[in-house]
């Protein structure tokens, strides 16, 4: 404990937080725990990593996988009869369409073709990811527990449903740190061009219980990039360099005193915003980028805040050394109106995507840079509520649904799990929402059991208590 200045009385605070360190410091070296709270764990990675990033195109809302990547022909020859109770099972519906009194069957009114060397097959919604089948890792069989919105997008980012965990960029950012000490290791970027069916909250970015300085940064399109980022009118930056100089006098008097880590972590983020005041400016510039670059990525590319242009963006974080960037694009809730809904979104985000795989491919970032597609759950068998010839809608799905994986150590042109007749149950090679998170841990070099934070009392980790990493999926 800390020696009190003369004649001062310890509160009762001061000595619970006081007494509470020690005695903490004494459990951990009984633990003989490697662990620093607050540069992550000692001696990692963990083992030689496959990939050095990550850019998770998070496609926030349920995509469908019956229009996207699971092609079901037996649905189509069931169109509109009753799913039998057999292929449902005890399983629990959401209370949009758990008090119908018939579910009937979907057939999905969009066309397959097998694609690539792989053969894989891909939906006509989706002709630019078509080109690109050899180079990703698609899974038919991904599933969670989380049946609405909230808790299951909370799930796929923090690897718990309840909101207050650190997000899985808070995570490598702890345990990786970031490639460009005047970037952030946590990027996130939200397409201004999408629908706003369903909110994004700022903690599904945010650090949660780890020092705040790992929490996600998001950029946005505008004068700046980053809130509040430019120096007010009238001051200088030598200003601005003088008044950071004086915090941090004041900041080591204060976490001398009080031994709180929030204390030099906002220290570490003002004076990377000082830094970022250069950097993110000429990193957010695509103004030196090539006609045919920009052309890749599709006209929207030249729009910032686009999801195309968050596409290139994210490229351009990463080469510069931004460890994890996630792009939030919302719009995939198809309830009613599937067939024009989801025909609009895949069209917004196909190129672009692709274009992304491929881009970072011609410029040898691939082998390194892992590139995750996918929603927080997919969409069920039968229409919820009326169905027409023409029109129809899926209600939430969290059974099985699919996602696609590329570069970063991932097995190439491969398709893992797969699904019954109806896309409902799991037929082979289940993957969990923790075994996904384990498997990105794994291909940075980081053991997902042993990348942990002290707090309350146990070591948490994003996996928490469970996941395995997918080792059928690795190159």
């Amino acid at each position: 404990m800390n020696e009190l200045r003369s004649g001062e009385a310890p509160s009762r605070r001061d000595w619970l937080r006081h007494s509470g360190l020690a005695l903490g410091s004494l459990a951990m070296t009984d633990l003989g725990r490697t662990q620093d709270p607050r540069q992550g764990a000692r001696q990692i990675p963990h083992f030689a990593p496959k990939c050095k990033r990550v850019i998770y195109l998070f496609q926030a809302g349920g995509p469908s996988q019956f229009e996207t990547f699971d092609d079901k022909p037996k649905m189509r020859e069931l169109h509109g009869m009753p799913l039998p109770d057999s292929v449902r099972g005890e399983q629990r519906l959401t209370g949009m369409s758990g008090n119908q009194a018939v579910l009937p069957i979907a057939g999905s009114f969009a066309k397959f073709a097998q694609h690539g060397d792989c053969g894989m097959a891909i939906s006509e919604l989706l002709p630019h990811t078509a080109t690109i089948v050899d180079r990703i890792c698609l899974l038919r069989a991904v599933h969670t527990e989380a049946i609405n919105h909230d808790p299951a997008i909370t799930f796929f980012c923090s690897g718990n449903q309840i909101a207050g965990r650190p997000s899985m960029g808070s995570w490598l950012s702890y345990g990786l740190g970031s490639g460009n000490s005047d970037l952030p290791a946590f990027v996130v970027l939200v397409s201004k061009d999408s629908s706003r069916d369903q909110p994004l909250y700022a903690r599904l970015w945010g650090a949660g219980f780890l020092p705040s300085e790992h929490q996600g940064v998001q950029f946005r399109s505008g004068k700046d990039a980053v809130l509040f980022l430019s120096n007010p009118d009238g001051v200088a930056r030598s200003d601005r360099r003088a008044m950071l100089d004086a915090l941090a006098a004041m900041t080591r008097d204060a976490s001398e005193r009080e031994h709180d880590l929030e204390i030099a972590a906002r220290q570490q983020q003002a004076e990377l915003a000082y830094r970022m005041q250069t950097s993110v400016p000429e990193a957010t510039d695509v103004r030196g980028e090539s006609e045919a670059t920009l052309a890749l990525y599709g006209p929207s590319s030249r729009a910032p805040g686009t999801f195309a242009a968050n596409c290139l963006l994210a490229r351009r974080l990463v080469e510069r050394g931004v460890r994890f960037v996630q792009l939030f694009h919302q719009g995939w809730d198809q309830h009613g109106g599937l067939p024009a809904g989801i025909s609009h979104q895949c069209a917004q985000t196909d190129q672009a995507s692709a274009a992304l795989v491929k881009d970072l491919a011609q410029r040898g970032l691939l082998d390194d840079t892992l590139v995750v597609w996918g929603g927080e759950f997919g969409r069920t068998a039968y229409c919820q509520g009326r169905m027409t010839t023409t029109d129809y809608g899926r209600d939430h799905h969290p059974r099985c649904f699919s996602m696609w994986l590329a570069g970063g150590g991932v097995r190439a042109g491969h398709v893992h799990g797969a699904t019954d007749d109806f896309g409902y149950n799991i037929e082979s090679g289940g993957v969990h929402v923790h075994d996904l998170h384990a498997t990105m841990l794994h291909l940075l070099g980081l053991d997902h059991e042993r990348l942990t934070f002290p707090f309350q009392g146990r070591h948490y980790r994003l996996t928490d208590v469970a996941g395995s990493v997918v080792r059928q999926i690795l190159a």
